[in-house]
């Protein structure tokens, strides 16, 4: 199996059981949450999550002085639209309560940690 699609079954899985908690956490804890904030919120991160690691990954079968351009624009990429994701969240959408808060940036942290876990283990067997 292609390292892509083993790692887009793992970011699959990884969304899934997101999706799992977060629909025990809304429905065994009473907190002013609801899931459609967390389904929104993991579905994108999970998005962001796939296009880095295609970038990532395409560019880990270009020659050597491709590979250092397509990691820095990954991960790059993955900050920008990590950040304008934050601005519309908490700005434009105006969830800026506590549970919201948490939740949003635990789901980052989450898919971040995935990410870096991807690009290590790949770098740890072929450098830059």
């Amino acid at each position: 199996m292609k390292p892509l699609h083993k790692y887009i079954l793992l970011l699959l899985f990884l969304n899934i059981l997101l999706l799992g908690t977060g629909y025990l956490l809304v429905s065994v804890a009473n907190l002013n949450l609801f899931f459609s904030d967390i389904a929104i919120l993991s579905s994108v991160f999970s998005i962001i999550a796939l296009i880095t690691l295609v970038i990532f990954l395409r560019g880990q079968t270009k020659e050597p002085d491709s590979q250092t351009l397509h990691s820095l624009v990954s991960v790059s990429l993955k900050f920008l639209l990590e950040m304008v994701l934050a601005l519309v969240w908490f700005i434009v959408a105006k969830k800026t309560s506590l549970p919201s808060v948490l939740i949003f940036f635990v789901l980052y942290l989450t898919l971040t940690l995935f990410s870096i876990w991807v690009i290590l283990k790949t770098l740890k067997n072929k450098s830059l």
